[in-house]
């Protein structure tokens, strides 16, 4: 298998800490360089034809794209440490934490650095600076909960590490580099002290 993936981008980062907790070795990484355009060239939208990356391309050819749609197939392939959820319960849990990690921590967070950052101007164009601004507020806002729900439990789906806590983390860093966002130093002590905890793992170190 093949795993096509870029430096500094999310999801991709969301899937390699996902294979670093797994212990998981045997796939191939591919750079694709978004800066370059490398993600629109006419060979990788044949693998994926909305241009995004991660991508997971297997030996027959076929191709799994969608960090979320990549890890389940992983989970299922090597289920222990189990990330996911060991019964129907637990998954729709620890899914419904990751979900709500991924459609607002991360995804408020890149549309931010998206129509903010200038160095993203060649991904996105035309940039709005105050819809940027107002997402920037937004990813804040979805920060602040989160800091408040760290108070009362150790990790973000309950009791132990999942893949919510890579979404999440995975969303924090992308946000520290492009936006300068410390959530100690805006009061949020809770989720810098639990972003501090993650950042110490293997996989994160692995995952950079």
């Amino acid at each position: 298998m093949k795993l096509y993936i870029s430096s500094h981008a999310p999801n991709p980062r969301r899937v390699n800490m996902f294979i670093a907790e797994k212990g998981i070795s045997g796939i191939d990484t591919v750079m694709v360089d978004l800066m370059k355009g490398e993600h629109r060239s006419a060979d990788y939208l044949g693998k994926n034809p909305l241009g995004r990356v991660p991508a997971l391309e297997f030996d027959d050819g076929r191709v799994l794209s969608e960090a979320r749609a990549i890890c389940t197939y992983l989970e299922g392939l090597h289920p222990e440490p189990n990330l996911m959820g060991v019964d129907f319960e637990e998954r729709a849990f620890i899914e419904m934490a990751d979900r709500r990690m991924e459609l607002h921590l991360l995804l408020e967070t890149a549309s931010a650095a998206r129509h903010i950052h200038p160095a993203l101007a060649a991904l996105e164009q035309p940039q709005f600076a105050d819809f940027g601004a107002a997402q920037a507020d937004k990813m804040r806002i979805t920060a602040r909960w989160l800091d408040q729900l760290l108070a009362r439990q150790e990790y973000v789906a309950g009791a132990r590490f999942t893949i919510a806590d890579i979404t999440a983390f995975c969303a924090l860093e992308f946000g520290r580099g492009l936006l300068r966002f410390r959530p100690g130093e805006e009061g949020m002590a809770h989720l810098q002290a639990w972003r501090d905890r993650i950042a110490a793992r293997p996989s994160a170190q692995a995952s950079k």
